[in-house]
């Protein structure tokens, strides 16, 4: 029951860290990485910014604060992480029930997609039922179209990781002249 308790509580706290992850740009600056690719395959969910990991640690913290033992959220973390990595395909269609509860390739590829309605949506981990619960679940209607509304246009990995930090004090300036 405990790890029950502390995968749920992990989950939850993955949803609102990867959904601020979308609406706050200093969040997003560190996540872009992961949505820059126009491809969608198995290797985008090793596509991590050298940067998120800064962010994590706040929204991880109230589960410390509940009482979990270090160790439980050590092993639910990582089997969130685990299980994320196969719903990055394109080869798995919809999965019937098992859609309702949980993250699948379906879900996930919204959340990857561009497309207007597509946009911050579906920020499942594990459990889809967050989405649900809070507003932000959009099922697969149409494929689609991959990537940042901005495309990179740049192969250099160093770029990739600061250029929204660059484009964000450009815009910063822009308010102080």
């Amino acid at each position: 029951p405990v790890l029950v308790a502390c995968f749920f509580a992990e989950d939850l706290a993955y949803y609102w860290f990867h959904r601020m992850s979308h609406e706050i740009n200093a969040l997003w600056a560190a996540h872009i990485v992961h949505h820059q690719s126009e491809e969608y395959n198995l290797s985008v969910a090793l596509r991590q910014s050298s940067f998120q990991i800064v962010w994590t640690f706040a929204f991880s913290l109230p589960i410390a604060l509940l009482g979990f033992k270090t160790e439980h959220f050590i092993y639910v973390s990582a089997l969130n992480t685990l299980y994320q990595f196969w719903i990055h395909t394109e080869t798995i269609n919809k999965m019937g029930w098992f859609e309702y509860i949980f993250n699948t390739p379906s879900h996930h590829r919204v959340h990857h997609g561009r497309n207007p309605k597509y946009i911050d949506k579906n920020h499942a981990g594990s459990l889809i039922i967050w989405d649900r619960l809070f507003g932000t679940f959009q099922p697969e209607e149409e494929r689609p179209t991959y990537g940042i509304t901005k495309p990179l246009n740049s192969w250099n990995p160093a770029w990739a990781n600061i250029h929204y930090y660059v484009e964000m004090y450009q815009a910063g300036k822009k308010f102080n002249s």
